[in-house]
């Protein structure tokens, strides 16, 4: 090689290109395991950025002006999914071992080519990145799209039978229930920080932005099985997310079995966050059903549905008695004693029956907020009822 002109350099490197791409091929599958362990589709399509990348040096060899973007000779003609299967360490080590082997095929004697060689192969790296990070900011906002047009389809209840395949390509990794959490969107929205602090509680979420809202689909990342600890309550991972919201109230829908029943758990969510600044001293973030009453007065057929069948039907399944004891302590005020005379029973009576309330609903009659929720579910229940002097005589 010493001696040469450019123009017989270029001739020559012409000659032996297609052995340098043979040389390159096999020398790949006996070095790198990755490699060996691709489909023949993908290892086709490897070979090929090699090939490319040995004719495109040649050409850049020849004029280095004439390449304005090295990425488009070298990486344009390979199948868009091999960015997704190849990752930007792998690249480069195929980058590294087609120089390795040029080099080695060059031998000792010509500075200029070998100096030619560390160029090109530093430009090229340099455009390997550049193509990952375009790939990367494309996904990224491909993403971003599609996890919007999943968490309006989950506001909306509008399913279609591409819902399950949007979700897969999300990565999502929530198993078992799911809550939606709804809040104000802040000024800037640290969607990272987010999904880093659910994947420290071991969770997944969907994030989405709704005009000033802020909504999450929360999913727990760990399939609960017998033994394992007992998962996190959804409230605490919500708190845990609080920080990432704006200010103003932040409501969490009930659990639903799966993410495809997410819908029940955002409508309930967007109903209490629409009506919660008329619970004075609602935490944050509130639970949907602790506002189940100012729910069902701005007409949330779901809040009414709820309170009957969770509240009034069971209680009336279960006991009249416990019923209309029930009635009578919320209507005054809360008093045993004026309870217990209005009954004509002993106040320990109306104490244990009041108990025996809170194990068949779950709710406690004897504090303020869930006497609310209480008395809003015998209202709405006795609405319900079919109006007995309608009743078309026999």
């Amino acid at each position: 090689m010493a001696g040469k002109t450019k123009a017989q350099t270029l001739t020559w490197l012409r000659t032996i290109s297609g052995e340098l791409a043979t040389a390159t091929l096999k020398r790949l599958d006996d070095t790198l395991p990755w490699y060996g362990e691709m489909p023949p589709g993908r290892r086709s399509a490897v070979g090929l950025v090699a090939q490319a990348g040995i004719s495109s040096f040649i050409s850049w060899f020849e004029d280095p002006k004439s390449t304005p973007w090295i990425a488009a000779d070298v990486f344009g003609g390979a199948p868009r999914e091999l960015l997704r299967s190849v990752s930007l360490q792998q690249t480069l080590q195929l980058i590294r071992l087609t120089v390795e082997v040029v080099e080695a095929r060059i031998g000792a004697g010509d500075d200029v080519l070998r100096e030619a060689i560390l160029l090109y192969s530093r430009e090229i790296a340099f455009a390997a990145a550049d193509v990952y990070a375009r790939a990367a900011e494309a996904r990224g906002l491909w993403d971003a799209r599609l996890e919007a047009l999943v968490v309006d389809s989950i506001l909306s209840g509008e399913y279609d039978t591409e819902l399950p395949s949007r979700i897969a390509a999300l990565g999502w990794n929530g198993h078992g229930e799911v809550c939606v959490l709804v809040g104000t969107a802040p000024r800037v929205l640290d969607v990272d920080q987010l999904r880093r602090t659910a994947r420290h509680l071991d969770a997944d979420v969907l994030i989405g932005v709704q005009g000033s809202r802020l909504v999450l689909v929360i999913g727990r990342a760990t399939p609960f099985t017998e033994d394992s600890p007992a998962p996190m309550p959804f409230l605490e991972i919500a708190t845990q997310l609080e920080p990432g919201f704006g200010p103003g109230y932040l409501v969490l829908g009930h659990e639903v079995p799966s993410l495809v029943d997410a819908s029940k758990s955002a409508k309930a969510a967007l109903a209490g966050f629409a009506v919660a600044r008329a619970w004075r001293n609602a935490p944050r973030p509130t639970l949907a059903d602790d506002l189940l009453p100012e729910r069902a007065f701005a007409g949330d057929p779901l809040a009414r549905s709820t309170l009957i069948n969770r509240i009034y039907r069971p209680l009336q399944a279960h006991s009249t008695e416990l019923l209309a004891t029930l009635w009578c302590y919320l209507d005054n005020g809360r008093s045993l004693e004026a309870t217990a005379r209005e009954l004509f029973v002993h106040p320990n009576t109306v104490r244990y029956r009041l108990k025996r309330i809170s194990e068949v609903i779950g709710w406690d009659a004897t504090g303020a907020r869930e006497a609310l929720i209480l008395q809003a579910a015998l209202i709405v229940g006795s609405i319900a009822e079919p109006d007995p002097s309608r009743k078309r005589p026999v």
